[in-house]
């Protein structure tokens, strides 16, 4: 099921459903138990080459190190195709 993308929703709404979304997709290809805490944000890139605004996604997993995929994307532009390449799965 698709779900309508309301562009008059307040950004921030929209973007706490995408985040959510992102989540499931990252927890579904990673195989990730339903605690393993996940974060995923937009943040200002500064680097040479990189967009305005990237997706950086966080995987915490207990007792290992911190697993950060940046995706050179808006929220709002990420794929479950697009989060499979940065994560080495497949959809």
């Amino acid at each position: 099921m698709t779900k309508f993308d309301n562009p008059f929703a307040p950004k921030f709404s929209r973007l706490k459903v995408k985040s959510s979304e992102i989540k499931g997709w990252v927890r579904e290809l990673l195989s990730l138990p339903d605690d393993t805490p996940i974060t995923v944000a937009e943040l200002a890139c500064r680097d040479e080459g990189c967009p305005d605004i990237e997706t950086v996604i966080g995987v915490l997993e207990p007792d290992k190190p911190i697993v950060k995929f940046r995706l050179h994307s808006t929220m709002t532009e990420v794929t479950k195709s697009v989060v499979a390449e940065a994560t080495g799965t497949k959809v």
